[in-house]
């Protein structure tokens, strides 16, 4: 029997940048929150097929092939329905508002050649699956309200012929060679959207293709870096700066595994690591907003993760009346991370600051005032154990890339201050920064593996060592570095895929199930081998990497061992590291 759920890599996204849209290579908007990234999903039949909700636009022909793409340098998303009688063509946006009620999604059904019979299936279910909808056909198009009346009513505009029902609107299309049909979906408050299709798309194709302009990378993969760099953007908060780490939730890293967690919110790490590849790319726009948003929020004291707005509290619950992708329970709201120590934040933050500052932002007399409070803290507490950058549940650690990040945050701090004449301790910075540094190479080093392990004491690998050379703590010929780099390409890799550390050594999160490799770690993989003179190789490793993307250059978390897309979709982790990669194999190339 035929399972209900597509892959994970049988998506395009499209978004405003309040709200995204996961849309199926069939045609079906299978996942969106309303309005905002972190909203309650009116549509995740990804997550539950039967009572999810969804938005279906398909050919009734049941031998069709399909076809995805993006318009050049945009994310306005095409989706190609190719059957025994001919092509049809949907073509799918979103105009970029400056609320998040500046809500509107656009659909136009074309009939390219021959007769095509369409089906239409518009079944929202408000509040995660949990309320369905309630439909009512007015003189102003099809409202589609939440019967809990907690979630804005969307309103249909359109010129075709549905059928109300129970659960939504449903309707059946003919179409012929030449004739078109639009479908406007938006809520019925905020902006009123006219029905003229060809002005949103130029204005909406033009806003992308503007902004893809502005990209300077002239590399090799360019085109993938730019399409990267799009879903970065795609995941960036238009209203605050911040940017989701994920457009989704409960997708699973295993299939029919426990981790299945939400990451529509804002890590200080996966923040700060998107705004290092907009910087490289030449986008200080979205620097200069996450940089606002920090100190409006959050320098006061660092935490984890937030919410968009800077909520700090995401209790994590589970929500058991959806059954999951592919039954993969429990499908998880809010995280629980939020409450964990996490000392390697201080360092990624105040780098981000760091190579902000270099492309000639601001740093005024308070923001220096609050990153020196930060580095104050580090001065405290770097002996602190934590979770870690994978955040596990099992217990705290002296963790090697903690202590890492700790020594980026004061050499970084330095530097700031250096550039700039500020005002700072010279001798205890300095004192601390080099006592770091000694423990690390010194204490961290395990001659019995002959490698750098995850924690102190410990006998486990972990690739985030392989970000020691990455931010700047040694070189990529230091021999103890060396060893450990060919320690992890010997026992944490398979090909090109590079698993974060072998869950059955070391910290765990405390789950059931083995974990797929983790997609960063590949793209750090291809990076080393370039900043240690691998070039040649590193390209392969590069080439191949970018063919376990899906059939639009996306990717999620994970590679499973299929060569299956895994985890949450699209990933900024995986997205920023493919930039950082390509970025360093075109330098190490000239």
């Amino acid at each position: 029997m035929p399972s209900k759920y597509l892959p994970i890599a049988d998506y395009g996204i499209i978004g405003n940048m309040h709200t995204t849209a996961l849309v199926s290579l069939r045609g079906s908007i299978d996942f969106m929150c309303l309005p905002r990234f972190d909203s309650p999903s009116v549509f995740a039949a990804i997550l539950d097929a039967d009572q999810g909700g969804h938005w279906a636009i398909s050919c009734a022909d049941d031998e069709t092939n399909y076809k995805q793409l993006y318009l050049p340098g945009t994310n306005i998303l095409v989706t190609r329905f190719l059957t025994k009688e001919g092509i049809a063509e949907l073509t799918d946006f979103m105009p970029i508002g400056h609320q998040n009620t500046d809500f509107a999604i656009f659909r136009r059904l074309k009939g390219v050649y021959g007769s095509h019979t369409i089906r239409l299936d518009l079944t929202p279910s408000y509040g995660y699956g949990r309320a369905g909808c309630r439909a009512e056909r007015t003189d102003a198009g099809y409202l589609l309200h939440d019967p809990r009346g907690e979630q804005p009513t969307m309103l249909l505009k359109t010129n075709a012929e549905l059928t109300l029902s129970d659960d939504g609107l449903h309707g059946e299309l003919h179409l012929e060679t030449g004739e078109q049909v639009d479908f406007i979906l938006t809520v019925n408050e905020g902006v009123v959207w006219e029905e003229d299709f060809l002005h949103y798309f130029r204005k909406t194709r033009d806003f992308w293709t503007e902004w893809s302009a502005k990209c300077t990378y002239r590399g090799p993969w360019r085109e993938a870096v730019l399409r990267s760099a799009l879903a970065l953007k795609l995941l960036t908060s238009a209203e605050f700066g911040s940017t989701v780490a994920a457009a989704t939730f409960g997708l699973p890293e295993t299939l029919g595994g426990e981790r299945n967690w939400d990451y529509r919110y804002t890590w200080i790490r996966d923040a700060a690591f998107t705004m290092y590849a907009f910087l490289r790319l030449g986008y200080r726009e979205e620097a200069e907003g996450f940089i606002e948003w920090i100190q409006r929020q959050c320098m006061d004291e660092l935490q984890l993760m937030y919410g968009i707005d800077g909520t700090k509290e995401l209790t994590e619950i589970n929500l058991p009346h959806l059954e999951g992708y592919e039954q993969s329970t429990p499908v998880r709201i809010g995280n629980e991370a939020y409450s964990q120590k996490q000392m390697d934040i201080y360092g990624e933050l105040i780098d981000t600051v760091y190579l902000y500052n270099q492309a000639g932002g601001s740093i005024t007399h308070d923001f220096w005032l609050n990153i020196s409070g930060l580095v104050e803290y580090v001065i405290e507490h770097w002996r602190d154990k934590d979770h870690g950058i994978w955040e596990v549940r099992s217990g705290k650690q002296r963790f090697l890339h903690s202590a890492l990040c700790c020594w980026v945050a004061l050499d970084r701090a330095i530097r700031i201050a250096g550039d700039r004449s500020l005002p700072y301790p010279m001798e205890r910075w300095h004192r601390v920064r080099d006592e770091i540094y000694h423990e690390i190479y010194e204490d961290f080093w395990n001659e019995e593996i002959g490698a750098y392990p995850q924690f102190l004491g410990s006998d486990t690998l972990d690739a985030s060592a392989l970000l020691m050379p990455l931010l700047r703590f040694c070189s990529s010929k230091e021999p103890r570095w060396l060893k450990t780099f060919e320690a992890i390409e010997e026992k944490l890799s398979a090909d090109v895929l590079v698993f974060r550390y072998k869950s059955e050594h070391g910290a765990e999160d405390g789950l059931e199930g083995e974990e797929a490799s983790f997609t960063i770690c590949s793209f750090w993989y291809a990076e080393c081998l370039a900043r240690i003179g691998r070039v040649d190789e590193a390209t392969v490793v590069m080439q191949k990497l970018l063919g376990y993307g899906n059939h639009l250059g996306l990717f999620s978390e994970e590679i499973g061992i299929h060569g299956e897309q895994l985890g949450n979709f699209p990933q900024a982790f995986s997205h920023l590291s493919l930039i950082s990669a390509a970025f360093q194999i075109d330098k190490k190339s000239r």
